[in-house]
């Protein structure tokens, strides 16, 4: 039998106690599993689909996702249809809880550690959730190109002793974009709905030390180039989160608009920009190799060997 059918048959989320071991050991083979499936080219099947699994500890819910990622502090580490399973399930956890749209960065939330995600939700039942859990997940996971995945609800003991959740490093990580957009109404595993809430989770993150000095910045090439790459940080597009390359001038005007357009080609080709042709358009994303490099650019103006800007 399946995990499904296993934990089924054993009762879900009533399962008795003396079947934790076993269930404990079907889930662990299940996230192994399907961590080697996000590796291939297509992830999961029919028969065979990718797992998460959530249970509800009484003052949280728990979500164990298929990655082995400290995702608190390494989110950018993951391969795109990884994070885009992971914002999937921040999506289904907000939605599960409705906590409202985030009044700042303070009032986010989401927790994680090492392959695991918690939310708070106080007194959340669990026979709710095994209920709403799983159709909150195919709503948000829908889409996701080259994968099927399955949401299940296990007894909070299969998870044991959830520890090392954390608040995640830096107030752009991508958990965190992920949460803001779910509670502002979008699908944080839609790159389209990302985008499309892009300026109400910057008012939400607010701003980072620098943004003034880089719109202040008195070389045109260099100002928009420092817009373009705090824009793309801001929104934590650091690989599993990625935009269209003709959006690099949005918020532009005038001849701003070309000159980001060229700012932009010159940041692809000095690497701090990588780009993703395989969704049928010119998608582009931050370079986490060149981290120092764009940081210091955004906040100092320091231009990296090899940037070339154009001058006129």
């Amino acid at each position: 039998m399946s995990f499904a059918e296993e934990l089924a048959a054993a009762g879900g989320v009533a399962a008795p106690p003396s079947a934790t071991a076993r269930l404990r050991d079907l889930l662990a083979e299940a996230l192994r599993h399907g961590e080697r499936e996000l590796g291939q080219k297509r992830s999961g099947t029919r028969e065979a689909p990718v797992t998460v699994a959530f249970a509800a500890d009484g003052e949280r819910l728990l979500a164990a996702v298929p990655v082995t990622a400290a995702l608190h502090a390494d989110a950018e580490a993951l391969s795109e249809r990884a994070w885009l399973l992971v914002a999937a399930v921040v999506g289904a956890l907000v939605d599960l809880l409705e906590p409202g749209p985030p009044i700042g960065p303070e009032a986010l939330a989401v927790r994680a550690g090492q392959g695991l995600i918690g939310y708070p939700g106080a007194g959340f039942d669990p026979h709710m959730l095994e209920e709403l859990g799983p159709l909150a997940f195919e709503e948000q996971v829908e889409g996701i190109d080259r994968l099927r995945a399955e949401a299940l609800v296990v007894p909070v003991a299969v998870f044991g002793e959830p520890a090392g959740l954390r608040e995640p490093i830096g107030s752009r990580h991508p958990l965190l974009i992920a949460e803001a957009v779910a509670r502002l109404g979008g699908r944080p595993a839609d790159p389209a709905s990302v985008e499309a809430h892009e300026d109400a989770v910057l008012s939400v993150v607010g701003a980072r030390e620098g943004q003034t000095r880089a719109h202040a910045d008195p070389d045109p090439a260099r100002r928009v180039a420092r817009r373009i790459l705090q824009r793309l940080d801001g929104m934590g597009k650091w690989g599993g989160y990625h935009t269209d390359f003709a959006h690099l001038a949005r918020g532009f005007a005038g001849n701003d608009r070309q000159l980001a357009s060229e700012v932009g080609e010159a940041l692809l080709a000095a690497g701090l920009l990588a780009e993703k042709p395989s969704v049928g358009q010119r998608h582009v994303f931050l370079n986490p190799r060149r981290a120092g490099d764009i940081r210091r650019l955004i906040e100092d103006g320091e231009e990296p060997a090899g940037l070339s800007l154009a001058r006129k």
